[in-house]
């Protein structure tokens, strides 16, 4: 919060006061009420005979060594039933920072070996901007946790996929992100209760939350959000057959090329793995009709750009893709760290100046450039008149995608 100073405009009238107070040949009882104006309404002297003033300043000294002589756990509890009592969003602003108990999930959020983000997740961080404040993310064990510690006022709101009779249990009231919309979370095989929960419906925090989620500019981008989303990429057998073949057989070959690479590039080894399965399907000696070639499938130009010699030697392959997304990151080092890697992804497919490009038509319009949400919503909403849009967002969905799974097979 911003250091705010006050500064009171001082009259003449109130320095000859000032000055009078401390004169030592004046008796120190008289009062003060001359200098007021004649027709002032205050019924009462300002100051106190100096008598009254000595007893009431020992009686707040005895206050506060009483007070400073208390167990710390007795002030804690002060302190908690005192924020307990303050709504919500005055907490939040005050404190500018926004605490929310969650529960991981896939239609919540994803956080495993640092990297965080997911459908509920991002909603959340799209709430939090829109208020100017930071997000606190505490992960609860269960649905049940997680609104305990919200009912108890260790957490300003809840993100869960709790049943309706849970939450009416712990009388919390809560906003579907949906809004009612079901439809547009399960055909992406999100959770359709995926939810915010609060301590009052009353508290502005809730109220807000409401404007936000169900105006109808944020529900298009909430669907779009969902679609990036999708959980059902790799639900059909083969799909799913597929891709666990190709890491059992193929990533033990190239596992340590990855692994060398990623560090040399500051990058997410798993990550460079998932980006491969997408290019390439872990084959080195792939080819597609329009020239690109390897395990990276580099094209020539941007080959050579990185130093590649030879695009189907796998330890190249990777260090030219590697090194390209570092160059891709560095291009949108003014995004977020959150959704950097998604603006890198979608420029290592399509070029870092068409995603620029996007940038100034959003920034034209008064929509937030550096937020991945509204460069997806971007590419669906214009989709059809371009098929690079269509390849990109299939790229960093599908990416993200093998990217999970990957991350939760190791852990």
């Amino acid at each position: 919060m911003p250091r705010m100073t006050y500064r009171a405009n001082v009259t003449q009238s109130t320095k000859r006061c000032i000055s009078y107070l401390f004169r030592s040949n004046k008796p120190a009882l008289n009062l003060i009420s001359d200098s007021i104006d004649a027709n002032s309404s205050l019924a009462a002297p300002i100051f106190l005979p100096m008598k009254r003033f000595r007893k009431t300043k020992k009686l707040a000294q005895a206050s506060s060594i009483a007070l400073l002589s208390l167990p710390a756990q007795s002030l804690t509890t002060m302190n908690m039933a005192m924020s307990a009592q303050l709504p919500a969003y005055n907490k939040v602003m005050l404190q500018q920072t926004l605490t929310i108990a969650a529960v991981p999930g896939d239609s919540t959020y994803f956080a495993t070996d640092g990297f965080q983000h997911g459908f509920g997740y991002d909603l959340l961080r799209g709430y939090a901007d829109e208020l100017g404040v930071s997000i606190n993310l505490q992960a609860y064990p269960s649905d049940e946790a997680a609104l305990r510690a919200l009912r108890s006022g260790a957490a300003d709101m809840a993100l869960t996929t709790a049943s309706t009779q849970l939450r009416n249990e712990l009388a919390l009231p809560s906003i579907n992100v949906s809004c009612g919309y079901d439809s547009s979370l399960t055909k992406n095989g999100l959770n359709p209760k995926v939810s915010w929960a609060f301590r009052q419906t009353n508290d502005p925090l809730s109220q807000k939350a409401s404007y936000f989620l169900c105006d109808s500019v944020k529900l298009n981008s909430t669907q779009n959000l969902a679609a990036f989303y999708n959980q059902k990429l790799l639900q059909d057998d083969y799909s799913q057959q597929h891709f666990q073949q190709t890491l059992t057989e193929k990533l033990p070959v190239y596992q340590t090329s990855f692994i060398e690479q990623a560090n040399n590039y500051n990058h997410d080894w798993e990550l460079l793995v998932a980006m491969g399965y997408q290019e390439s399907h872990l084959d080195a000696d792939a080819i597609s009709p329009t020239g690109v070639r390897g395990l990276m499938m580099l094209t020539n130009s941007t080959a050579k750009a990185m130093g590649v010699a030879d695009r189907v030697d796998p330890m190249q392959s990777i260090g030219g893709g590697a090194r390209y997304l570092e160059q891709m990151k560095d291009d949108f080092a003014d995004v977020p760290k959150t959704d950097r890697i998604w603006f890198a992804l979608a420029a290592y497919n399509m070029g870092p100046n068409a995603i620029k490009g996007i940038q100034k038509k959003l920034v034209a319009k008064g929509i937030d450039d550096k937020n991945w949400a509204n460069i997806y919503a971007y590419l669906a909403k214009n989709q059809a008149s371009n098929s690079r849009y269509t390849q990109a967002m299939h790229y960093v969905s599908n990416i993200r995608s093998y990217l999970e799974v990957i991350k939760l097979q190791s852990v």
